[in-house]
């Protein structure tokens, strides 16, 4: 699954820098989540970073975006690939 951030985000600006697949930016009102990038830290981390600084606790599953672990590790190796070419 790929995380999102719900409307109680208080724009802290602490989970940004800290998204290993550039995931995380600005949006119209708060903070979002690329469900494309997002890969809950899989390949990175062992847990999702974002969820671990943020200060609201504002950052679940998305449950439009469910993946397995496994297509999760597909998708680290594919933004990794592309980082790379």
């Amino acid at each position: 699954m790929a995380l999102l951030i719900t409307d109680d985000c208080i724009n802290c600006d602490v989970c940004e820098p800290e998204c290993p697949n550039e995931a995380i930016s600005m949006g119209p009102e708060f903070y979002v989540i690329d469900p494309n990038k997002c890969t809950e830290c899989v390949g990175h981390f062992d847990e999702p970073q974002c969820q671990q600084v943020c200060p609201v606790a504002c950052i679940p599953l998305d449950p439009a975006w469910r993946e397995s672990p496994d297509e999760l590790m597909l998708k680290y190796q594919r933004l990794t690939a592309a980082k790379a070419a």
